[in-house]
């Protein structure tokens, strides 16, 4: 069935809905397929801010409001010092951030009373970190009986900077977790630190790769509680007839990949992935190391004038030597991480 996926916190500057758009929601909602995706709620970071109390605020008034299959947030933390500002980058994987970031599940959980998911990240420091990043994101979503969105343009920017095959990546995933898939285009980086190195980024301002059709066309009969599949670009890259074209005939394609596995005879269990309890937060958790290395290296990445000054100031921070492992971040990855930061510094919209 055809649903509509919104970016619910995305509208911060509007402060009331068109009729239309609500209008439309509602319809959606009334028929159980509206699902929402969360863009700003920094899931780990390691205070609790004001702005996340006001999220899910904002989040039970919705819900209130239209009736939502399911609700999603990005992995990582947002970079930037104000909310609405960064991007999401990773954190590390320990037992300190996977109890922050249980701990926010649960209150989305609470506050929307629905499934609750997390998508897959694009980005990470280093192969290891690709490796532990399904089994972590399992381990979070589990105390809410929780589901994942799998990416596959992030899954396509992982296979091409770390030079793995899709069979090698998918093996670290939670496929049976998998509610809703992910497809979108991206671009191309030079790499100014590794000669000849292209970098794949998720910027979601382009056509849909022929190679992401190719990963849904692999994946989707393998993900037995699939539920949606979701085409995404930013507004800003839809500006001109022909842009508006090839986002249209990226659709009918999804659609039509789609509608060949829904034309198969099987007799698939759909798990419904909602909360098993509610209400059993109590007061939030927060680690102030951690949060004060989250400000330190979003100011390292904006500040940074260059590679070798961003491994200057690393070196000296509190991030070095501890479970961060700052001294094995891919070369390419941090100057990534450097663009990416001072692209987003002020905001995505």
């Amino acid at each position: 069935m055809q649903a509509i996926e919104w970016s619910f916190d995305a509208l911060y500057k509007t402060p009331e809905l068109p009729d239309w758009f609500s209008e439309l929601l509602t319809t959606y909602s009334q028929e159980s397929r509206l699902i929402g995706h969360g863009v700003y709620f920094s899931l780990f970071s390691g205070r609790w801010l004001p702005e996340q109390q006001a999220w899910l605020s904002h989040l039970e008034q919705l819900s209130a409001k239209f009736r939502f299959d399911h609700i999603s947030e990005h992995f990582g933390f947002m970079t930037g010092q104000d909310f609405h500002q960064g991007a999401p980058l990773g954190i590390p994987f320990t037992q300190k951030t996977l109890v922050i970031g249980q701990d926010r599940l649960k209150r989305i959980a609470d506050a929307c009373r629905c499934p609750v998911g997390l998508e897959n990240l694009a980005f990470s420091y280093s192969l290891e970190e690709v490796k532990k990043h399904g089994v972590f994101l399992d381990q979070l979503v589990e105390p809410v009986n929780g589901f994942l969105i799998l990416d596959l343009h992030n899954v396509y920017c992982q296979l091409h900077n770390f030079n793995l095959t899709i069979d090698d990546l998918i093996n670290f995933y939670p496929i049976h977790r998998v509610r809703e898939i992910h497809i979108s285009g991206g671009s191309w980086e030079d790499s100014h630190i590794a000669p000849g190195k292209k970098i794949r980024r998720d910027t979601h301002d382009d056509a849909v790769p022929e190679e992401v059709f190719q990963l849904l066309q692999y994946m989707i009969g393998k993900c037995q509680n699939l539920k949606y599949v979701v085409l995404e670009q930013i507004g800003s890259a839809l500006e001109t007839p022909e842009r508006q074209i090839r986002f249209q005939q990226d659709f009918e394609k999804l659609d039509a990949i789609v509608q060949q596995e829904n034309r198969k005879d099987l007799d698939v269990f759909t798990h419904s992935f909602l909360p098993t309890m509610y209400g059993s937060c109590g007061p939030p958790l927060e680690d102030q190391l951690l949060y004060d290395q989250q400000l330190e290296l979003s100011h390292i990445l904006y500040s940074a004038t260059s590679y070798n000054h961003a491994r200057q100031l690393l070196s000296s921070s509190s991030l070095a030597n501890t479970e961060w492992n700052v001294e094995t971040w891919e070369t390419h990855m941090l100057e990534t991480a450097m663009g990416i930061a001072q692209k987003w510094k002020d905001g995505f919209y």
